[in-house]
Order: C-alpha cells, then structure tokens, then sequence
C-alpha cells in the first residue's frame, strides 16, 4: 500500500480521503449533464492546487460548473463579472480613511476586495482590459496582495477559475502570455452530445432544482493536494515530460513541424503543470503512480495556451492542439 510522507499514515485514512473524489464529482453530476473531460480536468487543477482556464461559447454551462464546485466545497466563494470599466480596485480592494469618534484620530483601513476568498470565479476574464487583468498576477502565483507597501497573504487553498468566451472579439482584451502562464490548466468546452443536451433539457426546465450538499472541507482539501503531490512518477516519465516540453521550443527543436509552425514554446513551467496535473489525476482514478496515459490525457490543457503559433500556422487553420498532437503522436503518446 502506497504510504505518504504526510500525516495520513493508515490505509484507512488514505482510503476514506479518496473516496471524496467520486463523490465529490457525482454530487457535481447532479447539476453538470456531460462535459466529464472538462470536469475531470477542473478536478485535477483543483486537486493540484492550480489555477485553471475554462474556454467555451455561451451556453455551455462554463460558470455553473464552476459554482457547482464550489458549492460542493466547505469554501469561501465570490464571484467577479470582468468588464471593460472593471478597475485593479474592484478586485484587490481599497484603503478608505475612517475616524474613531472618541479620540478624533483618523487612519487608513483596508477593505478586502473579492480576491480575498478561497475560490474566486473571473467570469469573462477577457472583457476587463490589462490593467485589470494584471492585478491577479501576484494573486494567482504569490498567493498575496500588496497595496500601499503593505502585502496581505490570501488564504489557503486558493483557486482562480476563470472563463472566456472564444467567438465574440468586441470588447474584449486577450491574456497575455504572463497571465495565461499562471493557469495550471486551459480547459476546452465542447457542445454537449444528443443524449445529454436532451437531459439537460429536461432537467433544467422542470419544477425541481438541484440541491449540492459539501463533500469536501477545506483540511481534506489541503489532505489530498499534499496526496498528490506524493503521487510517484518515474525517472523515464520524468525525463519524457521534460523532452515533450522542450521540443515546444523552435529555437532548439529537432522536429521540422515544431519549428516551421511555432512562434515560441513552452516554458519550464509547462513541464511542471503537466507533472503536476497527472499526479491529481492518477490521484482522483485511485493510483498512486503516474501513467503515460496520465500524461497524454493532461498534455493538450496544460499546453494548449502556452505556445504560440507564427502566421503561418494561424493561416493554414492550425491549433495549438493539432500542434501538440502531432508533438504527442511523435513520443508515441497518442
């Protein structure tokens, strides 16, 4: 029996903390019809203790995904609408001057923002402009906020889901590379298929509503991000992710397809949410070992939005999915 460096020693334990898994995804179940990719990819983020980007067009269920997770969790939860007058202010918070009546004696007192929470919800992170969008930087990889010299730490855990809509341009701002960097995962919605847009349907339109009751506190939480971290990888697994990452790069790539389509690869940060999201994903199927179909199966959200194709693959139509296919394909990992 795998046995953690952590303080859950006993098999008993260990087993009792990963049956909140499945339950945790099936109390998700009860309001999300489909989409088992995309949730089982957010579970990994989470459970990794990552950010992640959700990607769809309207109607796919992008933000009650999100709100369904986090009513499933003993967490703190605020939601922000980004929008183009959104300002830094509207999600760190703000100093404001208050007076003590009885001395007279006035001082500065900090108003938390919304980011103070544990998870916090950017719907349609790309409508507010990059001043805005800046602000969550030292959020999302610091896990604090300094206003006026002074840092304050968020508390733990801290999650920043957010979601975009890819077919509407007007009046929006894409994420710069630095901040998509900071998600862990970029995950993709896709149209539910017949049988479950028909459930759906049914669902949501009769007279009862789903109820989520919490699965998870924020100690089991913090229990399984340690688990996973712990989860075992080997040197051979190691050293494929570290070459997969690298051959992103066109400066020093051997594969032709890489350098004749990409503008600029990965980072090693790549490498580390890839590593990272397949132990919480060997996790949440029970293992305690990473699989190359761990690998596989969390290659494309934790690559997708850290490459950049050069014109010449925008105008041939090209992805940064089909370009890390092919980069799977050629490891043998498709």
């Amino acid at each position: 029996m795998f046995q953690p460096r952590s303080n859950l020693t006993t098999e008993q334990e260990i087993r009792s903390l990963l049956d909140k898994i499945p339950a945790l995804k099936k109390e998700i179940q009860k309001v999300i019809v489909g989409q088992d990719e995309a949730l089982d990819e957010l579970l990994a983020a989470f459970f990794a203790g990552g950010h992640a980007l959700l990607e769809g067009v309207p109607g796919l269920a992008k933000t009650l995904m999100i709100r369904s997770l986090a009513n499933a969790v003993s967490l703190s939860f605020r939601r922000i609408q980004f929008t183009p007058d959104l300002m830094p202010a509207d999600i760190l918070g703000t100093e404001v001057l208050e007076e003590e009546r009885a001395t007279g004696r006035r001082f500065f007192k900090f108003n938390q923002g919304p980011i103070f929470a544990n998870i916090v919800l950017a719907d349609e992170i790309n409508r507010a402009p990059p001043k805005t969008q800046s602000a969550l930087l030292e959020a999302m990889q610091e896990r604090s906020v300094t206003l006026s010299g002074k840092t304050y730490s968020l508390e733990q855990p801290f999650f920043v889901l957010a979601t975009q809509n890819p077919i509407e341009q007007a009046g929006t701002y894409p994420l710069p590379e630095a901040q998509l960097d900071r998600f862990l995962l970029h995950l993709k919605l896709d149209y539910p298929s017949e049988e479950d847009e028909a459930r759906i349907l049914a669902q949501t339109t009769g007279a009862e509503t789903p109820e989520l009751s919490p699965v998870l506190t924020a100690e089991e939480l913090r229990a399984i991000q340690r688990l996973a971290r712990e989860v075992v990888i080997s040197s051979d697994l190691l050293n494929l992710v570290n070459r997969l990452v690298r051959e992103t790069r066109p400066q020093t790539t051997s594969f032709d397809f890489i350098r004749q389509n990409l503008e600029w690869g990965a980072g090693t940060r790549a490498g580390q949410a890839l590593i990272l999201a397949a132990k919480a994903f060997a996790l949440a199927q029970g293992r305690f070992s990473v699989l190359p179909s761990d690998i596989r199966r969390m290659a494309l959200p934790a690559l997708r939005h850290r490459v950049i194709l050069n014109f010449k693959a925008q105008a041939e139509k090209l992805t940064a999915d089909d370009i890390t296919r092919a980069l799977l394909s050629r490891f043998r990992l498709s």
